[in-house]
């Protein structure tokens, strides 16, 4: 734990956050911004410079910077050791072992899918991929982009790569999990994927997690064959290029959703770096709050068949219950991005992609499509089928102006679709709920601030509040109890221990105190500490004193006079 604990000294959690939370706003000594683990669109999570920890109000998520790398790339505990200490150049003891199996297949998994990708990428380059390098030159792509995504070609013959991992010295175990190969009927393996393109998919810490094999042989099915969800792949968890693509998302301070490699690719190729591709027709919630961590502006520009627009229309309402700013991109004579660009040129294609339009007029083009809109009723009708979408709108004044914009597009009384707006407003998605704050005594309030702020005030007042024995009635007893716990055992002060030994109600009191303003703290804070001591020991005192009072009269009333004598001379110690 040495060097867990020598690890957390040497990175800052604000800046190791910054990567996730763009626009974190500086508060004295806490950052706020919108919390990457929760759709909001008020920020309620906050990271103090201080403490080196991280809170959420709304969803309740905290932690260290350790807790927060885990959660944040979903990795195990050791992953995230290691990740942290390869990104700030930190060398891991050579003692530090894998010491639990679930860590060391996660470990194998990933090392078997980077040697996969290599084998696939010399497979490309070799006699047996020439038939996979003429289609890529017909797709127009360079052999230096080639090599930038690491695409590559898996052999038909089914063993190429099993041979390779089996030599590496994977056993049984690893092979089953790692959706590279296949049981034979008879024993034994077979590559998963065999006379294919190969895709490598990353996490967006870079590292390969799977892979998308595309046919190239004639009827040869499904077009795209997708490696399997493992221990390190969730596909509901994954964007294609979001590793590449995220640095350029926050200087255009918007990114650009598409459907398919290719398209990624050639947009990347095309000078527009802030793409990424669902691979499909399916985005979950959890990829959106992965783009949010990095931008809330997101261009949709999905295939123009109907199932692109579909699946648009979908993404629109969960985008925007998300708090996204989202536009549409629908290219001409049906064309996927890729073709646009191999037809048009890459200066064409960022000409109508900056034109894009906001997603309530492509909405509203796909109900004019619907419906004549002749009628009033049509044109009721049309407005209905808007309403789910644009009542998300967060802003009162921009959902104004939509409102006024739709009724001058359909044809429809301006009044009518603000009536109709107030009436949906009541059904809207409310607010995460704020951790509850229970009230704090006015000495406990300032000793607990006192406290977490102030090292001497530390060492000082908290072996003298062990002394006192009970902190029975105080609302911070937790707290307090903890925290001498913590300086009696010796292992230093810090946040997240602290925050470990509570319950939840107390972790929420913790974090409203240490998440809290400080202007009004002084400097020296060891003053206030020992004087609200001294009323808790004074309080203690008279609450010592009652007690010994009421034994004594209820020894005298029973005639146990020795009792009452004994009890009578405590009582005078204490006084």
């Amino acid at each position: 734990m040495e060097f867990v604990e020598r690890l957390k000294s040497a990175v800052d959690i604000v800046k190791v956050v910054s990567e996730y939370v763009p626009r974190l706003e500086k508060r004295g000594a806490r950052y706020v911004g919108l919390c990457p683990f929760h759709g909001e669109k008020t920020p309620s999570f906050s990271v103090h410079a201080t403490h080196q920890f991280y809170k959420c109000f709304g969803c309740g998520a905290g932690g260290d910077v350790i807790k927060f790398v885990m959660e944040i790339e979903h990795l195990t505990f050791y992953e995230a050791l290691k990740h942290l200490a390869e990104r700030h150049g930190i060398p891991m003891p050579k003692q530090e072992r894998l010491t639990d199996a679930e860590s060391r297949l996660r470990s194998a998994l990933y090392a078997m899918h980077e040697i996969a990708a290599r084998q696939f990428q010399a497979a490309l380059a070799s006699g047996a991929g020439s038939g996979a390098r003429q289609y890529l030159r017909q797709r127009g792509l360079a052999p230096g982009l080639v090599e930038e995504f690491g695409l590559g070609y898996a052999e038909p013959g089914g063993q190429a790569l099993v041979k390779r991992l089996e030599r590496e010295g994977f056993g049984r175990a690893e092979l089953e999990e790692s959706g590279l190969v296949i049981p034979r009927p008879d024993g034994g393996w077979f590559d998963r994927f065999r006379g294919r393109l190969m895709f490598p998919v990353h996490n967006e810490t870079g590292k390969v997690i799977a892979f998308a094999g595309r046919a190239l042989a004639e009827g040869d099915e499904p077009k795209y064959l997708n490696s399997p969800e493992t221990r390190i792949y969730k596909k509901s968890h994954v964007l294609y290029n979001l590793h590449r693509a995220r640095k350029a998302i926050r200087e255009a301070d918007g990114a650009v959703l598409v459907e398919g490699y290719m398209d990624a690719i050639g947009l990347w190729a095309a000078g527009v770096r802030q793409a990424v591709a669902s691979c499909g027709t399916a985005l979950t919630l959890e990829q959106v709050r992965m783009l949010r961590r990095h931008s809330d502006k997101l261009v949709v520009n999905f295939d123009a068949d109907a199932a692109g627009a579909d699946a648009t229309e979908r993404f629109i309402h969960l985008l925007l219950e998300e708090g996204m700013r989202v536009r549409v991109l629908a290219l001409e004579e049906g064309l996927d991005p890729d073709e646009y660009i191999r037809k048009y040129g890459p200066e064409a294609y960022r000409a109508r992609l900056g034109a894009a339009p906001g997603y309530f007029y492509w909405l509203a083009d796909r109900v004019r499509a619907r419906f004549n809109l002749r009628t009033l009723d049509e044109r009721v009708e049309g407005l209905r089928r808007l309403l789910p979408a644009i009542q998300k709108i967060p802003d009162k004044l921009e959902r104004a102006a939509v409102a006024g914009e739709i009724a001058s597009y359909l044809g429809v009384d301006a009044g009518l679709v603000l009536e109709q707006f107030r009436k949906a407003a009541a059904q809207r998605r409310g607010e995460p709920a704020r951790a509850a704050r229970e009230p704090l005594a006015p000495t406990e309030l300032v000793l607990l601030k006192a406290l977490l702020a102030d090292e001497r005030a530390r060492r000082q007042v908290l072996p003298r509040l062990a002394a006192l024995g009970s902190l029975e009635g105080l609302r911070s007893r937790p707290i307090l109890e903890a925290m001498a716990h913590l300086e009696a055992g010796g292992t230093g002060f810090s946040y997240a221990a602290l925050e470990a030994r509570l319950a939840e109600p107390d972790k929420a009191l913790l974090a409203s105190l240490a998440f809290a303003d400080e202007e009004e703290q002084e400097p020296d804070m060891l003053p206030q500490a020992l004087a609200c001591l001294e009323s808790l020991e004074h309080k203690g005192r008279e609450a010592q004193r009652a007690e010994l009072r009421a034994r004594v009269k209820a020894a005298e009333r029973e005639g146990r006079i020795e009792e009452a004598l004994r009890l009578a001379a405590e009582l005078s110690r204490v006084q």
